[in-house]
C-alpha cells in the first residue's frame, strides 16, 4: 500500500500517527498543514482525499485516522 505513496503523503501519514499517539485523536487539516508545511488547507484536503482513495486512511466523522496495519 505505502510503496505507491508520495514522500509528502508518507509525511502526512507519519504526522497523523504521531498526533493520534500524543493527543488521542486525529489532527485537523490545518494542524496537518502546519506540521508538514502545506501551503493551504485545500492542498491538505487534496492529499487526505488521495490517501483515503488509496485506503491508507479512513474517515471517521470529520477527521481521519490511519488505517491499522
Amino acid at each position: 500500500m505505502r510503496d505507491h505513496l508520495t514522500e509528502r503523503q508518507l509525511g502526512i501519514l507519519r504526522c497523523i500517527s504521531e498526533w493520534i499517539v500524543e493527543y488521542g485523536e486525529a489532527p485537523s487539516i490545518r494542524e496537518i498543514g502546519r506540521q508538514v508545511g502545506l501551503s493551504s488547507s485545500s492542498s491538505g484536503a487534496y492529499h487526505l482525499a488521495r490517501l483515503e482513495a488509496a485506503r491508507a486512511i479512513k474517515r471517521v466523522g470529520r477527521r481521519r485516522f490511519c488505517r491499522p496495519n
